[in-house]
Order: C-alpha cells, then structure tokens, then sequence
C-alpha cells in the first residue's frame, strides 16, 4: 500500500501544469504537464530556458545515492537520511529505492509532506510539543498499523505536554520516543546529562502514551568538534543505551534504536556504533546524513568524512547554478542575474566554474573570475581581464550548503552531463 501511495504521489507531481509558478521554466512550456516536458527531453542551454537557473546533475545524484548506500550496508547502518535537506518526494522515492530505513524530519509539518506520499518510517529528530501536530500524528498511528513513527524527547515538560495532546487526541498507540543526549554545554538542544536522561526515562515510564525505544542526538553539535571529541560523545550516547537496556528500559522492544550521524561525522558514527554490544533486542543503528544527496562544492565538500577515509569513494557535488552577464560596466566588473533569491549565501558565496559563449556556446574554466557579493538578483563579480566575460556569457556557480540551495527552488531541473533535462525535482518548503 505505502508503495502504491508514493508512486501515485510521484504521478500527481508529473501531472502539475507549468506555468509561473516555476523560475526559469522555457516561456513556451506554459500549461504543459511536468510529465509532457521532462518527455521532451530539452536542453538546458538551447531550449528555452531562461536565467538563473539551478540544475542539479542526474550522474551525481545517482552516484552520491550509490555511495552512501554502501557505505551504510557495509558498516552495518540503518539509514534515514534528513528529508530537511530537499524536501523532495522524487529524492525520497530514491533514497528509499536506495536502502533507505526511512526519512528523518526536523517539524511537524515536514512529516505531513511525508506522509503525503506514502512514507512509512519517519525519525523527527526534535521534541514534538504541538498538540494540533500531536492529534494529526495519534490520527495516522491508528490509521495505519504500519506507520511507524520515532521522535526525540529532551525535557519533563515536553513529556507533559506531549502525553496531555495525545490522550486528548484519543490515542490508539503510543508514541515511540528516544532520549536526546545533547552534545555538551553550549550545544543546541538535548539532556544535558546522564541523570537527567534517567529522570526522562522514568518519567516515558509513567506514561501510556510514549514508548522509549532508544537514544540519539547529532554529534555535530559537539563544542569544538574534533574526531576525539565526537568519538567521547558517541560512546556516552552508546554507555547510555547499555545502562537503559540492564535496567530493563527496552523490555518487550523488537528493537532499540540508536541514532547519530549528520553530514561531517558519519565516520566517526559507524566506528563507534560498531561497538555498540548485544542488547536485549536487535540494534537499530540509524544513520541520518541528509547533505550527501547533493552535496556541494565548498561546506560540505570541506567537511566530509570522505576526506578522512578517501579509500571509502567520494560524493560528487551535484548543483550548478546558472547566471548570465547582464552588465560589464568596467573592465574589472561584471554583473549576473543572479542573487540572494537564487543561490545560497549563509555559509559561503557561489564559487564561478565555468563560462558558456553567450556567442557560440563554448565552455572555458572561469579562470580570474571571483564571486565577491551578493544582492537579492545580481551576483557582484571581479575579473582578472577584460576578455574574460562579456553581457550575454553564462556563468556556471558551484554552491555551498544544499539545504539552503533546495529551498529557493520549487522545481529543478534534472540535467545530464550533455545539458539534456530527463526529469523536474519538485521541492515543498
């Protein structure tokens, strides 16, 4: 049934009309399905596309895919990566086809779009303490036997709150829950110590409507993180799972869930999970990178664990945005269509690559040519040399950070390496 309801989901995106909605989209698509004109075929550089535009490479999103999975199949890993990152249903199709457990969520309202197509193993990574989010989710859990649902808690007043919505909601099953331990003093959120954990886990106890299934956190949130600091971390979340399993905490569990791992220290995850002993029941290791679908050409390309342990492979940026020259006032500047509205900018600025003839459709390295600012629609650029880029050129930019790439985007084209655009990655932020 969750296979047929996600790809009927993936049929009623298909069948959205374009229109003005979508930036960049060719003028003339205009009342065509998505469907119709991914069919056509079109190249992104000749048929009618209009700057800026983002695309996102078919081959390294089907080769970023692939490593992960293997990478989490050989160290023995659970994975649920951050559907936060895309919010895309076609990604989640694949990531799913892919191995994936399930997809993580950061808030109510992403698990809606969810379950909207069909997703049967949500991980919230965040306490939920939204009594119309609560009643929407006591609704799904009866509805669906299958559903399963894991979310974080982290104080006694989340617990509170969290079984008041849920017994005013009626709930036919309880909310499985897992213990955030935070990453330290000055870290985001999460139980700042073990005895805290203990008196959460007395408190799930106390309760009908929340289960405990295991603990979690994200390990990037670790103070000045180090491989060192990171691995400590770990292995307190791993001591804490043994302590809650020889106190009988998962009695009666088909199995315990422990969970890490964002984009920079899944090295260090696998490595530590490994010596996670044998519980009172199977261990759900789970994994949730979310960046690695895309990743990017500066942050993450920066941060990756695939730097430490290159033997493993390498993800392959997958974003390219592309901008015209739209002004040359002087020899040293120029000017591109694209700004704050197009690119991420919250960790670094668009990094020039390449440079397309506007005259013939040529490509040249972007060699002396800096991306020095962003407005909201123009891209400040420096040049080395006057030759370098005239109005009417295109400029492709290497991006930072996916997760703020993705959401000024509502469909993206997918392009292969010769420019031709086989499909359109709907985004719901």
């Amino acid at each position: 049934m969750a296979v047929e309801r996600l790809a009927q989901g993936l049929e009623g995106l298909a069948a959205e009309r374009v229109d003005h909605r979508f930036k960049a989209l060719p003028p003339d698509a205009e009342g065509r399905t998505v469907g119709e004109l991914a069919a056509e075929r079109r190249n992104l550089f000749t048929d009618g596309f209009t700057t800026p535009v983002l695309a996102l490479s078919a081959e390294s999103v089907e080769h970023n895919l692939a490593l992960m999975e293997t990478y989490a199949t050989r160290h023995g890993l659970a994975f649920a990566p951050h559907g936060k990152t895309s919010m895309a249903p076609q990604l989640f199709a694949r990531q799913i086809e892919h191995g994936a457990w399930g997809i993580t969520a950061a808030v109510p309202h992403q698990a809606r779009v969810y379950r909207s197509y069909g997703i049967q193993q949500i991980f919230l990574a965040n306490e939920v303490v939204d009594a119309p989010a609560l009643h929407w989710l006591a609704a799904e859990l009866a509805a669906d036997p299958d559903f399963r649902f894991i979310c974080y808690v982290d104080s006694l007043r989340g617990i509170e709150l969290m079984d008041i919505a849920l017994r005013e909601a009626g709930a036919t099953r309880p909310v499985d829950v897992v213990i955030e331990l935070g990453a330290g003093e000055g870290a985001r959120t999460g139980v700042r110590t073990e005895a805290e954990c203990l008196e959460l886990a007395d408190a799930i106890a106390g309760v009908d409507t929340l289960r405990l299934v295991g603990v979690a956190g994200y390990e990037g949130e670790v103070p000045d993180a180090s491989t060192e600091r990171v691995t400590a971390w770990l292995r307190r979340l791993v001591a804490l799972a043994v302590e809650f399993d020889k106190a009988g905490r998962f009695a009666d569990l088909d199995r315990v869930v422990v969970s890490a791992g964002g984009s920079a220290w899944f090295d260090a995850v696998a490595e530590v999970f490994e010596e996670i002993p044998d519980l009172s029941a199977p261990v759900l290791k789970l994994l949730r990178s979310g960046a690695y679908v895309s990743h990017d050409d500066a942050h993450y390309r920066r941060l990756t664990p695939f730097n430490r342990i290159p033997e493993e492979g390498a993800l392959q940026p997958a974003f390219r945005l592309w901008a015209q020259v739209v002004s040359r006032p002087t020899p040293q500047q120029a000017f591109l269509n694209a700004g704050k509205r197009d690119a991420a900018y919250d960790l670094d600025l668009p990094q020039a690559q390449v440079v397309r003839s506007g005259r013939d459709g040529t490509e040249r390295r972007a060699d002396g040519i800096t991306v020095t600012g962003l407005s909201d629609q123009h891209a400040w650029v420096t040049t080395e040399h006057a030759g370098d880029l005239e109005v009417g050129d295109w400029v492709g930019l290497g991006l930072s950070h996916p997760c703020t790439s993705f959401d000024k985007w509502q469909l993206i084209p997918l392009v292969e390496a010769d420019g031709t655009v086989t499909d359109f990655i709907r985004t719901f932020f």
